[in-house]
């Protein structure tokens, strides 16, 4: 398995280094994709190191996206690329996990009209105007869609995404 983490400067460090970490910790390999390819930094100032630009991604190497919140998903959103991969793997029904401002890159793209979904307060109105089903809780989980709200949602988050982890690798070895 193989997950692809999209984000940018002035990410919420908790939100993508928790999963990132849990991911890699159950011997997943994991890119980081951006607009360049140049570290990155968080809003508390750790850098990560990107691996892959958005137009170097395939998302078929891929079998789950992650989208980090803070700042960084409102330059993501802007890049035509990141609503593009969003796109393949809703189109694949494939495991897509956004916390905080990170459904964002998914309002863009398109996502969310009828899907149940939560997110950052400051979000929730563009959520709803985007079609989706608004639910102020910890994690909402709607087929392949996993949603929080915030850091303090995180160990409900990560549980989630890793059931959905875990279902689509049981799946791929059905197939």
């Amino acid at each position: 398995m193989k997950a692809l983490f999209i984000s940018a400067d002035t990410y919420e460090d908790s939100e993508l280094l928790v999963p990132y970490y849990r991911i890699l910790e159950e011997g997943i390999e994991v890119d980081i994709a951006s607009m360049k390819k140049l570290p990155i930094k968080g809003k508390r100032g750790y850098e990560v190191e990107v691996t892959k630009t958005l137009i170097e991604v395939k998302p078929e190497d891929y079998d789950i996206l992650v989208l980090p919140g803070g700042k960084a998903p409102e330059a993501v959103r802007k890049e035509p690329a990141a609503a593009e991969i969003a796109r393949d793997f809703f189109r694949k029904g494939k495991p897509v996990a956004a916390i905080c401002h990170g459904p964002q890159t998914l309002i863009t793209a398109g996502l969310l009209k009828g899907r149940h979904a939560t997110c950052y307060r400051t979000v929730v109105d563009e959520l709803k105007a985007a079609g989706a089903i608004y639910e102020d809780k910890e994690v909402v989980v709607d087929g392949n869609l996993v949603t929080s709200r915030q850091p303090s949602d995180l160990p409900a988050f990560i549980r989630e995404t890793m059931r959905l982890i875990r279902r689509a690798a049981q799946e791929s070895k059905t197939e």
